[in-house]
């Protein structure tokens, strides 16, 4: 079984403060020391998540010619369909064994950041598609604004210190289709070792194995959440802000066992990001002696854009 911490959002939003700061603690020290935690009480309901699997499978099942359609050139693959391959993890050439869907942002009150971010892709076969995808987003991003409120109690911030950073931000709905393996892969897996780029990921489909990440001592630990739980870790973003006081932790995602290759695996991350003006400076509380900066200054943006050239996304040409 995983070995990855459980914690309840529910005691969170508790009006009982000593449930409130069991939770502040518990999340706090299981991201610290693994950068993982598996988390119930978050605001998707059953049929929700019943009805976006639903919906996504439909999708990924369309002809590969329709699928096609779907992707959108010059944006960095930050909406609409990617097709299989072609994202690769950083320092990695080989393609990542997936095809995956982007749904962003849907701006309030904000011209500017309307003009800024992409437009979503709407999908004309499947008219439900773009409905569930955009509620089950804003269910994940409320569960990750209370997440991200309880960190900022545990690094002695203002409960609201993020708030401000992700209200409109760049985040991203990514369901994720693992096709089946149909012949020995050449040194590809279905998502090789990596850490995430943003503040912090919610995932939903972590109920079997397949997703591993390391510990503090290199070894692989299989993350295995319950059905009603969401697996939730700690982004490069975070990282950085938090000058590794928070650590965003490696993971990946293995071939199934050759019995198992002709299956298929689902995944849907919500990567939560900020927008791009937030300062991902090292916090002056997370810096002293003993821990001395350990990044220099940037924005979230500028950091955005070097990772996607790094995945493949972007090319340096365009910038």
């Amino acid at each position: 079984m995983s070995l990855v911490p459980s914690v309840d959002l529910t005691d969170f939003i508790s009006d009982d403060h000593q449930r409130k700061e069991k939770f502040t603690t518990e999340i706090g020290k299981a991201f610290e020391e693994v950068g993982f935690v598996a988390l119930s009480g978050h605001f998707l309901s059953d049929r929700l998540v019943n009805d976006l699997y639903t919906t996504i499978k439909k999708f990924f099942e369309l002809p590969q010619e329709i699928k096609d359609t779907y992707e959108i050139m010059g944006i960095g693959g930050q909406r609409g369909y990617t097709s299989f391959g072609k994202e690769h993890a950083k320092g990695r050439k080989e393609g990542d064994l997936k095809e995956f869907w982007h749904f962003g942002q849907y701006v309030e009150d904000d011209p500017k950041l309307s003009d800024e971010y992409p437009d979503n892709v709407i999908v004309k076969e499947l008219p439900e598609f773009n409905k569930i995808g955009k509620e089950v987003y804003q269910m994940l991003e409320k569960t990750a604004k209370y997440v991200l409120r309880a960190l900022a109690l545990h690094l002695n911030l203002k409960e609201d210190y993020f708030d401000e950073f992700i209200k409109n931000g760049n985040s991203i709905l990514r369901p994720i289709h693992y096709p089946p393996i149909i012949s020995e892969p050449e040194n590809a897996v279905r998502a090789a070792a990596h850490g995430d780029i943003n503040l912090i990921t919610l995932l939903m489909g972590a109920h079997g194995k397949g997703l591993q990440v390391q510990n503090h001592n290199g070894e692989w630990i299989d993350a295995i959440a319950r059905p009603d739980q969401l697996m939730i870790n700690v982004g490069d973003m975070l990282s950085r802000l938090t000058n590794n006081k928070l650590r965003s932790t490696i993971h990946q995602v293995v071939n199934p066992p050759k019995e198992l290759w002709g299956t298929s695996r689902y995944s849907v991350p919500f990567f939560m990001h900020p927008i791009s003006e937030m300062p991902l400076n090292c916090l002056e509380n997370c810096i002293d002696e003993d821990h001395p900066k350990q990044y220099g200054d940037i924005t979230a943006g500028m950091f955005l854009h070097e990772r996607l050239i790094e995945l493949g996304l972007i090319s340096e040409e365009r910038t």
